[in-house]
C-alpha cells in the first residue's frame, strides 16, 4: 500500500500514546510520549488479526528463543569446563561473534527492505541456522585453543544467519497490523510461546547434557536438539504466515545510509533502542551466570533446569495480566514497572546463598514475571516507532530499524556473558577442562553470586531512565 506524504493529509499510520501515560506518572514521564496529529490509540484499534497468523508468527520464538538463550546458557562453562578454555578468552570468544551482529544486522534489514518480501529469509535462513548451531557443539578439534577457534568461526556463521531470520521476523508486525493495541495482542502471542521456547530449550539442553553423557558427546546431542527446535520454528513461521496481509510502504529508501538517518533522527526509538540494549545485557548477563550459579551457590544438581523452569514457567501464566496492565497504564509504564520487578527480584536473590532453594526458586519466578513484561511492552513499542516513522516519510523502512534493534539485542546479550566472564576473572574463578567446574574458593564464589544478581539488577533498573527520550512530540524531534 503506497504511503502518502503526511504533509498532505492525516496519517492513519501515526499514533498518539501521550494519554496513556497518566497524569499522576513521575515528572519526567510527561514528557514520555509519541504525539502526532493522527488518531490517538484510542481510535485506532486496526484489523483484528486471525488466529493463523497469531499462531504462526508466535511460532518464529521457536527460532529466536533457543539461539538467543541457548548461547548464553550453555557456551560459556562449554568452553571453560569442557574445552579447558581460560575465562577471559571465553568470554570473548562469546562476545566477538555476537558482536559482528552490530555490522550485519542493518545491512540484513536493507536487503529484506529491497526486496519487499519477508517470508523468503525466514525460510532459507532459518534451516541453515539450525544446521550451523549443531556445528557449534559439534567439537570435531578435541581441546584448547583449536577449539575455542572453532566454536567461535561457528558461531560467527550461525550469527550471520540468525540475522537474516530475525530481522525480517521483528519487522513483520508493523506491517501486519495497523493497530495500535493489536500488536500488543500480536505480542502477546509472540512473547507466550517465547517463554514457552525459553522454558524448552533453557530447561532441557542442560538435561539433553547430562543425559548424553556430559562432556563433548552430551554437548553435541544438545546441540542436535536445539536445532531440530529450530526448524519447527522456521517451518511454523513460514507457512503460518502465507496468508497473512502486508501494508508495507511501496518504496524503500534510496540508500542505507539515508535509511540510518532517518532512524537516528527519530528520538522515541533511540530512547527504547538504547534501553533495550541495557537491558539485555543485563539479561545476558543473568543467563550466563546459570549454570555457575546452579552449581556453586545453591548447589544442586540439575539446577540449571530448575531455575530456567522457575524463570519462564510463571512467565505463560502471567502473560493475561501483563495484557492487562499494558491496558490500564500504556505500553511505557508498563514496561518500566516490569523492569524494576526484574531488578527487584534479581536483588532479592543476594541472600541466596542463606535461603531454603525453594525460596530461590520462587524469587527466581518473580524476575521471570519481570522479564515477560519488558518483552511484551518493548516489542510492542518498537513497531509504533515503526509505522509512526513509516507514515511521516512514505518509504519502506522496517528492515533498518529492525536491523538496528536486533543488532543492539544481539549486542546487549552478547556483552552479557563478556561481563560474567569477566567478573568470574576478576574474582579468581578457576576453569576445567574435564568437563565437570573445578572447586572454586570463597571469592570466585562470590563472583558468581554478584554476577547473577547485583549486576542485571543494576543494568536492567538504570535502563528505564533511558526511556525519558522516548519523546516524538512535534518540535522536539
Amino acid at each position: 500500500m503506497a504511503a502518502t506524504p503526511a504533509a498532505t493529509r492525516p496519517v492513519r499510520g501515526e499514533i498518539s500514546i501521550g494519554r496513556s501515560v497518566g497524569a499522576a506518572a513521575h515528572p519526567w514521564l510527561r514528557s514520555a510520549s509519541m504525539t502526532t496529529a493522527g488518531p490517538s490509540c484510542d481510535v485506532r484499534q486496526g484489523k483484528r488479526l486471525p488466529r493463523r497468523t497469531l499462531a504462526g508468527y508466535a511460532l518464529g520464538s521457536l527460532v529466536t528463543g533457543p539461539f538467543g538463550t541457548v548461547p548464553g546458557l550453555l557456551l560459556l562453562p562449554y568452553l571453560t569446563d569442557t574445552l579447558g578454555v581460560a575465562a577471559g578468552v571465553a568470554g570473548l570468544l562469546v562476545l566477538l561473534p555476537k558482536a559482528w551482529d552490530v555490522l550485519v544486522n542493518p545491512v540484513a534489514g536493507r536487503v529484506c527492505d529491497r526486496s519487499g518480501e519477508r517470508r523468503p529469509f525466514l525460510l532459507g535462513a532459518g534451516l541453515l541456522l539450525a544446521v550451523l548451531f549443531a556445528a557449534i557443539f559439534a567439537g570435531p578439534v578435541g581441546t584448547g585453543g583449536r577449539a575455542g577457534a572453532y566454536v567461535a568461526a561457528t558461531f560467527l556463521a550461525a550469527a550471520t544467519a540468525f540475522a537474516f531470520f530475525q530481522v525480517p521476523y521483528v519487522a513483520m508486525p508493523a506491517e501486519l497490523t495497523a493497530g495500535y493495541a493489536e500488536r500488543t495482542r500480536l505480542m502477546t502471542w509472540r512473547v507466550a510461546v517465547l517463554a514457552l521456547a525459553i522454558l524448552v530449550s533453557g530447561a532441557l539442553a542442560p538435561l539433553v547434557v547430562d543425559l548424553g553423557g556430559g562432556g563433548l558427546a552430551g554437548h553435541r546431542w544438545s546441540g542436535a536438539f536445539v536445532g531440530a527446535l529450530i526448524v519447527v520454528g522456521t517451518l511454523g513461521a513460514f507457512f503460518g504466515t502465507r496468508t497473512a496481509d502486508s501494508r508495507a510502504a511501496s518504496a524503500s529508501e534510496p540508500s542505507l545510509r539515508g535509511q540510518l538517518r532517518i532512524a537516528a533522527s527519530n528520538v522515541p526509538f533511540r530512547g527504547l533502542l538504547a534501553c533495550w540494549v541495557v537491558q539485555a545485557a543485563g539479561i545476558g548477563t543473568m543467563l550466563a551466570g546459570v549454570q555457575y550459579f546452579a552449581d556453586h551457590v545453591i548447589v544442586q544438581e540439575s539446577g540449571a533446569t530448575f531455575l530456567f523452569a522457575a524463570f519462564v514457567g510463571p512467565a505463560l501464566l502471567v502473560m493475561p495480566a501483563w495484557s492487562r496492565v499494558g491496558a490500564r497504564l500504556g505500553k511505557l509504564r508498563a514496561l518500566i514497572v516490569s523492569s524494576l520487578l526484574f531488578a527487584a527480584g534479581a536483588l532479592a536473590l543476594l541472600a541466596a546463598g542463606s535461603l531454603p532453594v525453594t525460596v530461590a526458586y520462587l524469587t527466581v519466578a518473580v524476575i521471570g514475571c519481570g522479564y515477560a513484561g519488558q518483552q511484551v511492552f518493548a516489542m510492542a513499542m518498537l513497531p509504533d516507532c515503526i509505522d509512526h516513522e513509516t507514515a511521516r516519510t512514505g518509504r519502506r523502512q522496517a528492515g533498518v530499524f529492525t536491523g538496528l534493534w536486533t543488532a543492539g539485542e544481539t549486542l546487549g546479550l552478547a556483552l552479557g556473558p563478556g561481563v560474567y566472564a569477566l567478573v568470574l576473572q576478576l574474582f579468581g574463578y578457576a576453569s576445567s577442562s574435564t568437563g565437570e567446574a573445578a572447586v572454586q574458593d570463597a571469592t570466585a564464589r562470590l563472583g558468581v553470586l554478584l554476577g547473577f544478581t547485583l549486576i542485571p539488577a543494576l543494568l536492567v533498573a538504570a535502563a528505564v531512565l533511558l526511556l525519558r527520550r522516548y519523546d516524538d512530540r512535534p518540535g522536539r524531534r
